[in-house]
Parts: C-alpha cells; sequence; structure tokens
C-alpha cells in the first residue's frame, strides 16, 4: 500500500534556520503545510554541531502540530551529511531533502545511510521519506532517474539560485532563466509519479512579482512553492487551493461522467464545455486536494 504521507498537500515549505531557536519554536502558528529546518547553507561552517544539537532538540521537545518536518541535511561533498542523517532519523523528522542531487547514485547513498540510521534508532523502516533538490544542469539532464531512484522519494524541487549560476546567467524576475528547467523537472515528476516543488523567491518588498510567479507555478503544474518568509503563505495557499469555481465545475465534471459512464455516453458538456473521461483524474484530483485544504465538504 502506497505511503499516504507521499501524496500529502504541500504547497508551502518554508525554510528556518535550524540553529536558531527563535525561529524553530512555533513556526506552525504560520500554518505552513511544510517547514524545511536548514542545517546546510544557513548555518556557518563552525556552527554545524550546535545547529544538529537545536534541531534534536526542537524535533523531540515540540509539538508542529501535524506541519510536516523536513530537514536539509548537508551535502554529499562535505563532511557534515552523515551526522546530519543520523541525527534528524533519531529525532524522528518526516524527511530529508538531499541538496544538489545530480544523479539517482546520491539518492542512494543518502537512502542508505537512512535505512542504517532507523535501524541503528528503532525507527520503523521507511519512516523517513527523501526530497531531492536539483541545483545543477547535470541535476536538471537526469531528472528522471532521480525521480525514479528510490520509493521513500516524494519529490523533486528546484533550486533556483545554484542552477542558474551553473548555467551562467542570474535570476532576472522574469523567470526566463528557469523556463527550461521548470518544465524539465516537472515533466520528469509526473512521468515518475512524484512531486514537483518551484524555487524560492527571496524578494520580500515585491509581493506582486511573487503572486504573478505563484500563478506561473500552479499553471505550470507544480504542487507547491518553497518560501522564505511567514508573509509569503497566504499568497500559494490561496493560488494553489482550487477556487469554488474550479470545486463547483469538478463536482459536475465527476458526477456527470460517472451517470454518463453507465449510460454508455463518452462525449458530453459540462457548463458549455466538452468533456470526456480523461477529465476524470483531474475533476477528482481537484476535489482531493480541496479536502485536504479544508475547503469541501462533499461526499465524492
Amino acid at each position: 500500500m502506497e505511503n499516504p504521507n507521499l501524496k500529502r498537500l504541500r504547497r508551502t515549505m518554508m525554510f528556518l534556520n535550524a540553529q536558531k531557536p527563535g525561529l524553530i519554536k512555533d513556526p506552525h502558528v504560520y500554518k505552513p503545510d511544510s517547514i524545511m529546518l536548514d542545517l546546510e547553507d544557513a548555518v556557518a561552517e563552525n556552527q554545524k554541531d550546535v545547529a544538529r544539537f537545536s534541531l534534536y532538540h526542537a524535533l523531540t521537545t515540540i509539538d508542529y502540530q501535524g506541519v510536516e518536518r523536513v530537514v536539509r541535511i548537508n551535502g554529499l561533498d562535505t563532511p557534515h551529511w552523515q551526522e546530519d542523517v543520523r541525527v534528524s532519523v533519531a529525532a524522528g523528522c518526516d524527511s530529508i531533502r538531499i541538496p544538489k542531487v545530480e544523479s539517482a547514485k546520491d539518492v542512494h547513498i543518502i537512502e542508505e545511510a537512512v535505512l542504517k540510521a532507523e535501524k541503528e534508532f528503532d525507527r520503523p523502516e521507511g519512516s523517513t521519506l527523501l526530497m531531492a533538490a536539483i541545483e545543477s544542469t547535470m541535476g536538471v539532464m537526469n531528472v528522471f532517474e532521480i525521480c525514479k531512484s528510490s520509493e521513500r522519494l516524494f519529490g523533486i524541487a528546484l533550486s533556483g539560485g545554484d542552477y542558474t549560476k551553473d548555467l551562467q546567467t542570474s535570476i532576472s524576475g522574469t523567470g526566463v532563466e528557469l523556463a527550461g528547467a521548470r518544465q524539465q523537472l516537472i515533466i520528469a515528476a509526473r512521468a515518475a509519479g512524484v512531486m514537483c516543488f518551484d524555487t524560492v523567491f527571496t524578494n520580500l518588498d515585491d509581493m506582486e512579482v511573487f503572486e504573478h510567479e505563484v500563478k506561473i507555478a500552479r499553471m505550470m503544474g507544480f504542487d507547491g512553492k518553497s518560501i522564505v518568509n511567514p508573509r509569503q503563505i497566504e499568497t500559494v495557499h490561496r493560488i494553489f487551493t482550487p477556487s469554488e469555481k474550479e470545486i463547483i465545475f469538478a463536482e459536475k465534471v465527476v458526477t456527470e461522467i460517472d451517470e454518463k459512464k453507465a449510460q454508455g455516453i463518452g462525449v458530453f458538456t459540462v457548463d458549455g464545455k466538452m468533456v470526456d473521461i480523461a477529465f476524470y483524474p483531474g475533476a477528482k484530483r481537484v476535489i482531493e486536494m480541496a479536502k485536504a485544504a479544508g475547503v469541501y465538504e462533499g461526499d465524492l
């Protein structure tokens, strides 16, 4: 049976410096879907042990009230990742984000370390999920094999800053430099049956551009967006949650297809739009997302 946590609602994943108690003690009050406790870029090289201590204390003492707890470990090219994995698993995190993934082998290495830690700390085998951050051109080229690398892997995420450096350009705000990677990640994720998350938007003073970028991400097919500040949560949740209009149309599609299928009718119209059986999975997905977001109480 598929782990239901592989498909949970993940519209927002908020980055937090794991070293700072003031940041990680109560982020659940802002109601993100997931929090990303960061041991990597946010933590100075000589503060990694301090951050791991803070992380362990937080995960073992704080009730995050159902918010998913993801830990971003340090990369495989550092001396820190092994202890990061051990502490994260020992503390009972929900998932580990692997940075700078360029091949399925990178995922396999972390998967083996996670399994070893689950056994060491008597955690249920398979309870620690994985996600892969795609941060380079090589990662983009190998993204489908990365998506298929592990049953623990629930999704992939684009890291735009590092990717554009590797592309020998920079973040422009137009999205042009990220368009190819975004589309390739979405295609690979959908083909492999995993989730896909858009990169962060760091200019907190330009919420108008941020909202436009979130709308584009949803239109492209992303499941959610990485964020850096609680101010961004409302915008992302509003855009990634089905609207009343979308829910009503989905209800009609599901009901009509169920009825027409029994009558042997394959093509018909709903609100003036031609509909056939191919619309069914999408309509069901809208209803499932609305239920998960708490905006639908119907019986479909």
